[in-house]
């Protein structure tokens, strides 16, 4: 008995080995350009959550002749939500070919249900250009928003009437967050649009401080283009790379960014969430899916889902009550998810769209909670402009934000 008290006991102390949680695959340029079947199956299996890696393996196995497989690829999509386009619906059935046609039709059938929960906000007016986020106070009143093209700020005075900031030497001003306290705000200004380089303009992040008027500039590294921002609980700032695929850092009183994650890890790293211990950063990889960064380490791996949910396509991402509020313009449809966290935060074990195909939208961007909801900008302008300026022949039009209550889970 004393052998057997002796051996639990030690069973017992001895630490339990944490489940190793997924590796992240780096990504680039070349890992877009894989074609074929076998690289494709591969590229699936390191990013079993992706329906932009799924319709490029849906793509090969149709035109390799691989109906079995096209058709498990056709089923996994629907699964995940996934609308076809009427062409791709009467092109689909005969290009997987008759004995599985039928089941094909079967599989795309669905029609996206529409889910329109928002109201909207304001409408900021044209000639703001376009603009890339919003970000609205603890009060739900106060707002400033960010144009790429004019770069400039944007700051609600009253309902509809937004008062334009200059900002000396920016670029495009794109990505916004700020302190949990909301004292200071943050704004990324870097060549983000395509726009032909601007010698002497500025490329960091630019601090909104309590000073009226004052603007303190934190500069990245050369080469860098941050857009996407999140502010963790100790004010640490942290800035995505959507050109560069690198993750940058800084904080109040340190003057200039570094790396977190080394340019070359991502493809086109977008929306960031900072989790409540400080522990982590979430991060969505637009085409690939959502990544998990140790904030002591710089160490990577991927969010694993245990329910079938597309995970790629985030654009904006913010942590809320235990869950990721994403905003996916990049899949089809269009939707606003909240993806919910086990309580170790390394994976996901629940999904529920907030809104969905929603009529009134061109394509929702950026945006902020506050007050119990998403603040987020519902018109997106982006195919009215190129690099960073109108398309000819086309007018700017006004920019709506919309309120989406998030509620209970």
């Amino acid at each position: 008995m004393k052998l057997l008290a002796a051996a639990l006991a030690l069973t017992l102390s001895a630490p339990i080995e944490a489940e190793a949680l997924p590796a992240w695959r780096p990504v680039d340029a070349a890992t877009g350009q894989i074609a074929d079947v076998a690289g494709l199956e591969q590229l699936a299996r390191d990013f079993p959550d992706s329906t932009s890696v799924r319709l490029r393996l849906l793509n090969a196995q149709l035109e390799a002749g691989e109906g079995e497989g096209a058709l498990a690829s056709l089923r996994w999509l629907a699964a995940r939500g996934h609308a076809f386009s009427e062409r791709a619906k009467a092109q689909i059935p005969a290009l997987i070919g008759p004995a599985h046609a039928e089941a094909a039709r079967d599989a795309i059938a669905g029609v996206p249900l529409i889910i329109a929960a928002s109201t909207v906000f304001d409408e900021i007016q044209a000639e703001a250009g376009l603009i890339e986020s919003v970000m609205v106070a603890a009060d739900g009143e106060r707002a400033l928003a960010t144009s790429v093209s004019n770069r400039a700020i944007y700051v609600r005075m009253s309902p509809r009437d937004w008062m334009v900031t200059g900002v000396p030497g920016a670029y495009a001003l794109s990505g916004t967050a700020s302190s949990s306290d909301g004292v200071v705000g943050w704004i990324a200004s870097a060549n983000i649009s395509g726009a032909p380089d601007d010698v002497g303009q500025f490329t960091g992040l630019i601090a909104l401080t309590p000073v009226p008027g004052r603007m303190d500039y934190f500069p990245a590294p050369a080469g860098a283009a941050v857009s996407d921002l999140a502010v963790g609980p100790d004010r640490m700032v942290y800035a995505s790379d959507p050109i560069g695929g690198a993750v940058y850092r800084t904080h109040p009183r340190i003057a200039l960014l570094e790396a977190l994650v080394p340019p070359g890890t991502f493809r086109s790293p977008q929306g960031l969430a900072v989790s409540a211990d400080r522990t982590r950063l979430y991060l969505s990889d637009y085409r690939y899916g959502l990544a998990v960064i140790d904030l002591a380490s710089g160490a990577v791996t991927r969010l694993a889902s245990d329910v079938p949910a597309a995970l790629d396509g985030v654009d904006g991402l913010w942590l809320h009550k235990g869950e990721l509020i994403a905003v996916q313009n990049g899949t089809s449809p269009m939707r606003i998810s909240a993806f919910r966290l086990s309580d170790d935060g390394t994976r996901i074990i629940g999904h529920r769209v907030l809104e969905q195909a929603h009529p009134d939208w061109t394509e929702p961007l950026g945006g902020s909670i506050a007050d119990g909801a998403l603040y987020y900008v519902a018109t997106g302008q982006w195919d009215r402009y190129d690099k960073g300026a109108l398309r000819d022949g086309v007018e700017p039009l006004p920019t709506v934000i919309r309120r989406l209550p998030l509620g209970p889970r």
